[in-house]
């Protein structure tokens, strides 16, 4: 097991707290943006790079309806999200539990 194995577009902490907070959605189901951001205490700006960034690795999707005020961006996991989130966790376990069987036994 390497680190090469940990997708680093997820790796980023605050990616990793997006791709978390949207997978403890059921499947299709979306988030504002700003309850995003209110969850991951994120500014706008932080969130909105990062989502892009996510969004061209098609891990999330976004729509915006209406304009100006009663404007409403949304915030999805797609499957292909879903499924790069449970390699990086599955890479993730891999990894500690290989660090866990290397350690040396516990002496007296």
């Amino acid at each position: 097991m390497t680190e090469a194995e940990l997708d680093p577009l997820i790796h980023v902490p605050a990616r990793l707290r997006i791709m978390a907070t949207l997978a403890a959605l059921p499947d299709g189901d979306m988030l504002s943006f700003t309850r995003l951001q209110d969850q991951i205490a994120l500014t706008p700006g932080n969130l909105l790079s990062h989502l892009r960034k996510l969004e061209g690795a098609h891990y999330v999707a976004s729509v915006k309806t209406g304009k100006g005020k009663s404007s409403l961006t949304t915030v999805t996991l797609t499957s292909q999200g879903r499924q790069a989130l449970e390699d990086y966790t599955t890479a993730l376990r891999e990894l500690l539990d290989d660090l866990r069987q290397s350690r040396p036994p516990d002496g007296p």
